[in-house]
């Protein structure tokens, strides 16, 4: 019965630590939209540490196989995530412009389809698409146009709406979890707590 009863306060806990983190990301997320160069080059710092550490456990696992047909390939993928963490982190404002330069493109060929293809097909989702296209290709414009000076604040703006929303939803499932438990376990009119009194 004990351990029944602190089950919903461990519950009540763990929800609250998720609402916590999730307050934290977006006060995180907003500082990056007040400092998007920071955010920007936080970002590729952290991309660049991720790849290293990466490479260097994907290394470790293959040296752990190396009897297996995939040796080879574990080991140069290490070795190239390895080199890309280390130019990520000695150059961030080069990788920066790179990767907004990948991103811009992106946009471009992902709006252009998806225009062309709601255009094409006009399926019962034609005006979402046509809008998903419209909106990707005018992005990659923008900042297509304006590079390399976007490669200073697109990514930070993208990694910074993207701990927003993400603590936002952390927040949402925390205190909507909480108010949940919070009714299971309370007893209410017509209840748990009121058979004992009806009969």
């Amino acid at each position: 019965m004990t351990g029944t009863a602190q089950e919903p306060r461990r519950l009540k806990r763990n929800f609250g630590l998720l609402a916590v983190l999730g307050t934290i990301l977006v006060i995180a997320g907003v500082v990056g939209l007040v400092y998007t160069g920071l955010a920007t080059l936080t970002s590729m710092l952290l991309f660049g540490w991720l790849l290293l550490i990466g490479g260097l456990v994907g290394l470790v696992h293959a040296v752990q196989s190396r009897g297996s047909d995939y040796f080879w390939l574990a080991v140069v993928v290490a070795a190239l995530n390895i080199a890309a963490g280390v130019v990520v982190i000695r150059h961030p404002q080069g990788s920066a412009e790179a990767l907004t330069l990948f991103a811009a493109l992106l946009f471009l060929t992902g709006g252009l389809f998806r225009l062309v293809g709601s255009l094409a097909v006009r399926g019962p989702q034609f005006g979402w698409t046509l809008f998903q296209g419209a909106v990707g290709l005018l992005l990659g414009i923008l900042v297509l146009g304006n590079w390399p000076e976007s490669s200073r604040y697109v990514l930070g703006l993208f990694f910074s709406l993207w701990l927003l929303f993400d603590g936002l939803g952390l927040i949402a499932i925390g205190v909507g979890g909480r108010r949940v438990v919070t009714m299971v376990t309370e007893p209410g009119p017509g209840g748990p707590g009121d058979q004992g009194r009806v009969l």
